[in-house]
């Protein structure tokens, strides 16, 4: 079981800053590191320390890709900002952990540059449980994914991997494959970790049979 900070439901917060990021998700009770640079989300990242210490992620809308504009995808997890440190150069290295996903429900007013939204959390309750028991394949899974990561010639600690915890094992893969955005946001909004699991089989089978729609990025 994950020792993180988990809130009870009801204490989730009303209002909430958005961190727009391509590519990148966090899943509730994973770890994400960030490097802050902006001076927006400096702001962000100093104010929500003072208040909740939790940010939204949520990445672009497709349309936002195509045309410069800048919409954002309605789905997203609230992380925990649980470690931070400021460099020499005045960037900070934050560790958010992710809570609970959220619907955007409607936008709030910028604040100091960031936006902010009113979170819908009825859907996600038991993301506030994230290392519950889960039924999937393991080695299946553990088998596309090792062909996939030879595939792709990415380099992978497998001893280090497999002694990870079922649901643990599932979310990093999800959220550190390079994966196109419409794959991450559909791992992100995946029901529950055994969907999860399911679809991240399906993804690497469309890559090995060379249905390729993998993003060249890693992070």
């Amino acid at each position: 079981m994950s020792s993180r900070f988990t809130p009870r439901f009801d204490d989730l917060p009303g209002a909430l800053p958005i961190f727009p990021l391509g590519g990148t998700i966090v899943l509730p009770g994973r770890q994400l590191p960030l490097n802050i640079f902006e001076p927006r989300y400096l702001n962000m990242v100093l104010d929500t320390l003072g208040d909740s210490r939790m940010v939204g992620m949520v990445q672009p809308a497709a349309e936002a890709t195509r045309s410069g504009g800048d919409p954002v995808r309605r789905i997203g997890c609230a992380g925990r900002v649980t470690s931070f440190a400021e460099t020499d150069d005045g960037r900070l290295m934050i560790v958010l952990t992710g809570v609970c996903r959220f619907a955007i429900a409607r936008e709030l007013d910028e604040r100091r540059g960031y936006r902010n939204v009113v979170p819908d959390w009825s859907a996600f309750a038991d993301d506030l449980d994230p290392d519950r028991e889960v039924a999937y394949d393991r080695p299946g899974l553990h088998d596309v994914l090792q062909r996939l990561v030879t595939f792709r010639g990415l380099q992978l600690d497998w001893e280090q991997a497999d002694a990870l915890p079922d649901p643990v094992y599932v979310d990093a893969f999800a959220m550190n494959l390079p994966l196109a955005d419409e794959e991450k946001q559909a791992l992100l909004e995946a029901e529950d970790v055994g969907d999860r699991a399911r679809l991240l089989v399906g993804l690497a089978q469309m890559v090995l049979n060379g249905g390729e729609h993998t993003s060249p990025h890693a992070h």
